[in-house]
């Protein structure tokens, strides 16, 4: 496992090197090793995947500070590439931020964002978001950054800007967030592929995009987004989605024929899945020393 230092550098070279960093969005830590397995360089800890995989609930707030911290750190403890994860809005006051953050370093997490949204926040696609004034935000990241006391964890500043007050404004949020020090800037929230493009267009910062399937920006590649002007790219759903729906399929199947055979093309083996887990890594130790 890699310290949080050589984490945060690691994902800091990725940034400030040519290429895109390709972040696909983790559930929880089976998701997070075969994003390793993949080859991806970083892995987004997503609060919406956190939500679904350990309450079953939407992302509407439920997730409390040290459920997501304790999800980020079994997802470090499992895999050995930076982690950007999700830390909602810092879970209450400046108190309260700074043990956040105090938390997630502990955690080994390389990265975290921080959103300008008022409690109880909302995920990002939704409507219903109320938006913390510019100024307090602000105040609100340098309490972030002070609390980092010398640990190289990179702070993200989110804006939910874009579907409340359009897309100008959560530029503008954007950019004054960056004048608080912070690492990188985040709007979420983007559907439509001229947003994406006007944003990217338009911070000179390094910026974050998340593409989530099903709206117009799901036609963009990761190589579209570097064009614009991105960073970083995370496709904070597409891993939770297709689980989802290849559970449904094999459920469905099951309960109509009474078997699985339908399904074994898209299933894993268990040889496969152990090859994962790493299992024969586990054996060895018991063979030697059980």
């Amino acid at each position: 496992m890699t310290s949080i230092i050589s984490a945060a550098q690691t994902l800091r070279s990725a940034i400030n090197a040519p290429e895109i960093v390709s972040a696909p969005g983790a559930y929880d830590t089976i998701s997070a090793r075969l994003i390793q397995e993949a080859g991806f360089p970083a892995i987004y800890m997503s609060g919406f995947g956190a939500t679904v995989s350990r309450l079953g609930l939407p992302d509407l707030g439920f997730m409390t500070q040290s459920e997501m911290a304790g999800h980020a750190r079994d997802m470090v403890r499992v895999t050995d590439i930076p982690i950007i994860a999700d830390a909602d809005t810092g879970y209450g006051g400046v108190n309260n931020l700074h043990r956040t953050v105090r938390e997630y370093v502990q955690s080994g997490v390389a990265a975290i964002h921080l959103e300008d949204q008022l409690l109880p926040k909302r995920c990002g696609q939704l409507g219903g978001v109320r938006l913390a004034d510019v100024e307090q935000n602000m105040r609100h990241l340098q309490v972030a950054l002070n609390a980092r006391e010398g640990d190289d964890l990179l702070i993200v500043a989110r804006t939910d800007a874009l579907g409340v007050e359009g897309c100008e404004a959560a530029i503008e949020r954007a950019k004054r967030y960056a004048d608080t020090g912070v690492d990188l800037v985040f709007v979420d929230g983007v559907k439509s592929i001229a947003d994406a493009e006007a944003i990217g267009r338009q911070i000179d910062f390094p910026t974050v995009l998340s593409i989530v399937d099903g709206n117009e920006t799901a036609k963009l590649t990761v190589k579209d987004a570097q064009q614009m002007g991105f960073d970083v790219v995370i496709h904070a759903l597409s891993c939770l989605l297709s689980a989802t729906n290849g559970v449904r399929q094999t459920l469905q199947t099951l309960r109509a024929s009474g078997g699985t055979s339908a399904r074994a093309g898209d299933m894993d083996t268990y040889g496969e899945i152990s090859k994962t887990l790493d299992l024969a890594r586990y054996e060895e130790i018991d063979q030697t020393f059980g």
